[in-house]
């Protein structure tokens, strides 16, 4: 075998890790007459999620929506997407313990390790246990609920036609208590590298890190973080263990002796690969989940900011070795504008966070923040997110925001309901025309598709369509379909006491198609 069909696996293998499996071909024999190929687009054969615990409080309801987006040809037949719950987190024993053991209580430990044999395999294959959730077609979510503290975690994977484009969507309402509030998140893929800017050690704040392994072995992560005069000192942050199927969440403030409210958090994986999202808790304002930050890029979109925001606050982190001097900009209904709050150019420091208070910015109109390279600035690439207020006094609601990149292809959100939904899309530059799809819903109904226009440079804010006949929640899919780039972002809201509960999800491209280099051999027994 030639090192170029070598190389060609090689890189199967790595969008494998990355979003899915698709079948490879050996390249054509080469030929100086001839054109070269374009890379085939193929849909992926396999897709991984993972949802962490979602709440540790008694009074939280979480509901669970699993989903595939309708119309992906060529992934084959068959297929599955099952969510089951991971193992329990290992403790660590001493061996001096055993000897103090009645058999009864030996007789419990076996018992016990009976369960964890049950539990599922990695990315649910082969599991032996009944999935929580299982899709059973494309085009039509399924959905689940768990009431109390003792909802698991999950993990997951989709094959075949449900692997394209496979999302899930956990969202918990805690109605009292510090951690009061709407709760939402998309479950994330296992990865290697995460970057959550907008963390916190304070002592107001709660934020811990969920680290979720899906494999049967286990992996070791390690947990940095930079605060506004750059790393914080920490001598428990590096080598935390996260054992097999199961899911660990660390307390940031037990990583450090440092408060700061504002905290770049690194999550890296030495061994293994993890899911890694930041639950944060505010003692006045209740509490989110906070995604990773789209990839470090010279210029970054935070859609999805509510009208009626009475607080927004920007963090910014430059990762790399290079200062960043940034313009800021809102980009609203009407265009683009500078705020008064970032008439000056925000300096970032290299490994430094730096934070921007812009207050009541949006005014009345939802939008979405810009970042990029001041004039005569350098293209420094930074991560960069969104701490998001509403309502005031005793009613406020906290929710966080992620940069995030363009919906290229295709792009998802589940668990929307029919009253309280808002769709944002953000053309920052060139104006676009967008599909969105209202898929059925999960107990009836048929979906519905609209087209909207986007101006450039502006942010269009919309209650999206709702399923004729809907019964129960349903999806929502962006598609663009020309024009320049598009970020999205979904908002539901729900009023519960005077309190305005929210939260924001952006929407990433599924990564439901990887470029496959045309080939005339095939070689998929070798997979």
């Amino acid at each position: 075998m030639n090192r170029t069909t070598l190389s060609l696996i090689a890189v199967a293998t790595a969008l494998a890790a990355v979003t899915g499996f698709a079948a490879v071909s050996a390249p054509d024999p080469v030929d100086s007459t001839a054109t070269a190929k374009a890379p085939a687009r193929l849909p992926v054969e396999r897709s991984s999620l993972l949802c962490p615990a979602p709440s540790t409080s008694e009074l939280a309801e979480t509901v669970y929506t699993s989903f595939t987006p309708a119309g992906t040809t060529g992934a084959g037949t068959g297929g599955a997407a099952e969510l089951a719950p991971s193992a329990a987190p290992l403790t660590d024993t001493d061996p001096a313990d055993d000897e103090k053991k009645t058999d009864e209580d030996k007789a419990k430990d076996d018992e016990a390790k009976d369960d964890e044999a049950k539990a599922p395999a990695a990315d649910g294959a082969d599991a032996k246990v009944k999935p929580f959730l299982a899709l059973k077609e494309p085009g039509k979510p399924v959905s689940g609920t768990k009431k109390g503290a003792d909802a698991p975690a999950l993990v997951g994977a989709a094959t075949g036609p449900l692997a394209p484009g496979w999302t899930a969507q956990q969202t918990t309402t805690v109605t009292a208590g510090d951690s009061r509030g709407l709760l939402g998140m998309t479950c994330t893929a296992p990865g290697t590298d995460f970057w959550f800017p907008g963390a916190s050690t304070d002592k107001s704040r709660q934020d811990y890190v969920h680290l979720t392994n899906p494999d049967d072995t286990a992996a070791v992560a390690d947990i940095a973080l930079f605060g506004k005069e750059g790393t914080l000192k920490s001598d428990t942050g590096e080598g935390i263990p996260v054992p097999a199927r199961s899911s660990v969440p660390v307390l940031l403030s037990t990583l450090t002796g440092e408060a700061e409210p504002n905290v770049t958090v690194h999550v890296s994986t030495r061994t293994g690969r993890v899911g890694a999202v930041v639950n944060a808790t505010e003692e006045k304002t209740g509490g989110d989940w906070l995604a990773a930050s789209a990839d470090a890029a010279p210029r970054a979109v935070l859609p999805g900011i509510p009208g009626d925001a009475t607080s927004v606050r920007l963090m910014v982190f430059a990762p790399g070795e290079d200062d960043a001097e940034l313009k800021v900009q809102l980009a609203g209904k009407s265009g683009t504008i500078v705020p008064s709050s970032a008439a000056e150019p925000l300096n970032v420091k290299s490994g430094m966070t730096a934070s921007l208070d812009l207050g009541d910015v949006t005014k009345g109109e939802a939008g979405a923040v810009r970042v990029g390279p001041a004039e005569g600035g350098r293209e420094t690439p930074v991560v960069a997110a969104l701490r998001v207020v509403r309502g005031k006094g005793d009613d406020q609601e906290v929710a966080f925001i992620p940069a995030t990149g363009p919906v290229t292809e295709r792009a998802t959100v589940a668990d929307n309901r029919a009253k309280g939904s808002t769709l944002t899309l953000t053309a920052p530059e060139k104006s676009a025309k967008v599909k969105v799809t209202a898929s059925a819903g999960s107990g009836g109904g048929e979906q519905v598709v609209k087209t909207y226009t986007v101006k450039g440079g502006t942010t269009l804010a919309v209650t999206p369509p709702v399923p004729a006949g809907l019964k129960g929640s349903y999806a929502l899919t962006v598609e663009p379909e020309s024009g320049g780039p598009v970020h999205a972002a979904r908002a539901l809201a729900v009023t519960q006491d005077g309190v305005p509960m929210f939260t924001v999800q952006t929407l990433p491209d599924d990564r439901g198609m990887v470029s496959v280099p045309a080939t005339k051999e095939d070689l998929s027994v070798l997979k």
